[in-house]
């Protein structure tokens, strides 16, 4: 089914990031994997590996295993603090989030051309008041998106390489996945596949205080 109207908050920049600013930050992620490799993760209860691979920058990072969804100051196999953000990628945010304080959180997904992502809530947070900001690299997706119930109609889009999307207002919990990869769709990551950077703000802030 196919709802004709996205909830209210829910926008699509395209081609916010440019050829050279895509390029730019893919550099400064090279920087993030080598202090917090990708690696598998797995589901609450079950232990099944995830289709993407993972990591984090920024305080703090989300991370799913058997224990539960949660997030963490330490990588969960380096057992080392998680990576600054690239300025590329607060500069996104300060762009996009129109929020006062800044992101606590960046989750790195790369999706191999095989890889999706079913539909799920971003919940995990204790601010809803801030939004959920994402940015594409490489290979064009099927992103759909629905309602606040898992039963809602959904509508698919495409999100290509530079492409941002804010999750704000009533879509902030909207429940949104992403149905496949389409290969060949764009020549900026040498092997293929895409990933995508979702920003978020985790605590809530403390009144007065700008961080």
């Amino acid at each position: 089914m196919t709802a004709p109207h996205p909830l209210p908050g829910f926008r699509i920049v395209p081609a916010y990031l440019d050829r050279p600013a895509q390029e730019t930050l893919l550099a400064a992620l090279s920087t993030v994997f080598a202090c917090a490799p990708l690696y598998t993760a797995r589901m609450p209860k079950t232990g099944k590996p995830l289709s993407v691979r993972m990591t984090n920058c920024g305080p703090l990072g989300w991370v799913t295993d058997e224990a539960g969804y949660r997030y963490q100051p330490l990588h969960p196999e380096t057992g080392n603090p998680w990576p600054a953000m690239p300025d590329l990628l607060i500069d996104a945010w300060k762009a996009l989030a129109r929020y006062p304080h800044p992101p606590e959180s960046c989750l790195i997904n790369y999706y191999h051309p095989a890889a999706k992502m079913g539909l799920h809530q971003d919940r995990d947070e204790r601010d809803f008041a801030a939004p959920v900001v994402s940015l594409s690299l490489g290979d064009t997706c099927l992103f759909r998106i629905g309602g606040t119930k898992r039963g809602d109609a959904t509508n698919v889009v495409k999100l290509a390489s530079g492409d941002a999307v804010v999750l704000g207002g009533e879509a902030r919990l909207a429940f949104h996945g992403v149905d496949r990869i389409v290969p060949g769709t764009s020549t900026l990551l040498p092997q293929g596949g895409r990933i995508n950077l979702t920003l978020r703000r985790v605590t809530s802030p403390v009144p007065g205080n700008n961080r």
